[in-house]
């Protein structure tokens, strides 16, 4: 089955709607889908729940959505780096949904996984663990967090045979493999497309089962949040 879409909006489109929960890989600017995130902003869509370990920037990835007010609910573990994030919650204009990073991650690969909820040690006695079942196992509390299952989620791969299977590029693997799987639509942005075939399948790091669309962006910008660089 060939999943190549011309372009993002195509790939986007009859998929997106008002309301929905919309899963965005990357962490921070690395490994984010540019291409989909631009077409989901001019889709015009609003209402939105976003699951994304931050939100980018203010004027680049998922910070564009917060512009434009796309976005009703943030379920991320980091605010840093987003001015208008933080503005909009802490004025009240957006509500959010604070995640350890590594529950985050569990929650989406659990989703993905057909595993409804989980227990984690992490977050007991804080905030994080407010209005959730608390169990104990082996004299240790426990707190219950549900899995995740957005309606589509967005992945950046670095390529893709045209069936959808994947492979990633080091650290912009991140958290891209879990929010694939969870997703009950998954949209691919990736850098190269070859045939199907052509991938060794011991190279291939996520199968094409969970990717149900792909779009090519050969050249995406991939901007750093704060260059550093040594002295002259």
């Amino acid at each position: 089955m060939d999943k190549v879409y011309a372009s993002a909006p195509e790939a986007l489109a009859g998929v997106v709607q008002d309301g929905q929960m919309i899963a965005v890989g990357g962490f921070g600017l690395c490994g984010i889908p540019e291409a989909l995130i631009a077409a989901l902003r001019d889709s015009g869509v609003k209402g939105l729940t976003c699951i994304s370990n931050n939100a980018g920037v203010d004027d680049f990835g998922l910070g564009q959505l917060l512009t434009t007010r796309q976005i009703r609910k943030m379920i991320a573990s980091y605010v840093g780096e987003n001015k208008e994030f933080a503005r909009q919650y802490l004025a009240g204009e957006l509500e959010l949904e604070f995640t350890p990073q590594g529950t985050l991650a569990e929650k989406l690969r659990a989703g993905g996984a057909g595993i409804p909820a989980f227990f984690t040690a992490t977050g007991v006695g804080t905030i994080v663990a407010d209005g959730k079942e608390i169990r104990e196992f082996n004299g240790k509390q426990y707190v219950m967090e549900q899995s995740l299952v957005p309606d589509v989620s967005l992945v950046k791969a670095h390529v893709a045979d045209r069936s959808g299977n994947l492979m990633f590029r080091r650290t912009a693997r991140n958290f891209n493999p879990n929010v694939a799987m969870a997703g009950k639509i998954t949209i691919v942005e990736v850098e190269e497309i070859v045939n199907t075939g052509d991938l060794d399948p011991d190279e291939i790091h996520l199968p094409g089962i969970y990717a149900h669309r792909i779009v090519l962006n050969a050249s995406p910008e991939k901007r750093i949040e704060q260059r550093t660089v040594r002295p002259a």
